[in-house]
């Protein structure tokens, strides 16, 4: 196949014995890229491929569950011994860089441009890594993010990130082979229409059908629903092939 996903992390709002944050490996063309990078995940990711053969990373939004094992990796990379060939884009929101050296108390980011060559993403931002295409899409939530579409020789994953209802997670969908999606609330608050800044299980399951995905995979899902019931309510609005996220699982389409 031309494209795999492995499962790195899928918790939502912090990891748990056995279930770190958001992450996942996707692989295409030669390319490994590292999809968000949730607590726990690095560790994770070192079970599949060794960091040092990364040829990205992509952050989808700057919330630590997403993002926070940027720290573990900068430590690898810089001082453990995982030291790759040449310093690994970083595809993210423009303030990445500064807030993790922040984190390593340090006045400025030059130091992190040994591992890391940070660069900003944008509303359809696009780059290829040999045969393997990433393109993004600023989608609703309560910061700058952004949802993911990998294309490689003709296969296509969707990845919402974290957002709310928009018209871009329908337009990342499109005919997607797969659609990775999360289901963060059991519903919405009353009010709350003006910024949503997740999606329901009913939710990702009619982005997913209204998009013509293929299958749909559930994931970051909260807790005050279980992955078991978040998915089985996708499915009933999608009408298709749901499947729920699992830490471990590689899904090759």
């Amino acid at each position: 196949m031309p494209l795999s996903l492995t499962v790195l992390g899928t918790a939502s709002p912090h990891p748990g014995p056995g279930r770190p944050c958001s992450g996942y490996l996707l692989r295409g063309a030669g390319a490994e890229v590292w999809v968000d990078a949730g607590p726990g995940t690095f560790a994770e990711l070192q079970r599949h491929t060794d960091p040092d053969r990364l040829t990205a990373i992509w952050i989808s939004h700057l919330h630590a569950d997403h993002s926070a094992d940027l720290l573990a990796a900068a430590y690898a990379l810089a001082y453990g011994g995982m030291t790759p060939p040449a310093p690994i884009p970083v595809y993210a929101p423009l303030d990445c860089a500064r807030r993790l050296a922040g984190f390593l108390g340090r006045p400025d980011v030059r130091f992190l441009s040994e591992v890391f060559d940070f660069r900003a993403l944008f509303d359809g931002h696009t780059v290829r890594h040999w045969n393997l295409r990433l393109t993004s899409r600023a989608v609703a939530h309560d910061t700058e993010a952004y949802g993911l579409r990998a294309e490689c020789q003709g296969s296509v994953l969707a990845y919402s990130g974290d957002s709310g209802p928009c018209d871009a997670l329908g337009e990342l969908a499109f005919g997607a082979d797969l659609f990775l999606c999360e289901a963060d609330v059991d519903r919405h608050s009353e009010g709350e229409h003006d910024q949503r800044v997740h999606l329901t299980p009913e939710e990702a399951g009619e982005t997913a059908r209204r998009a013509g995905a293929r299958e749909l995979c559930i994931t970051h899902v909260g807790p005050t629903l279980t992955r078991e019931d978040a998915t089985a309510r996708a499915a009933v609005t999608f009408g298709g092939l749901a499947r729920t996220a699992r830490e471990g699982e590689t899904i090759p389409f």
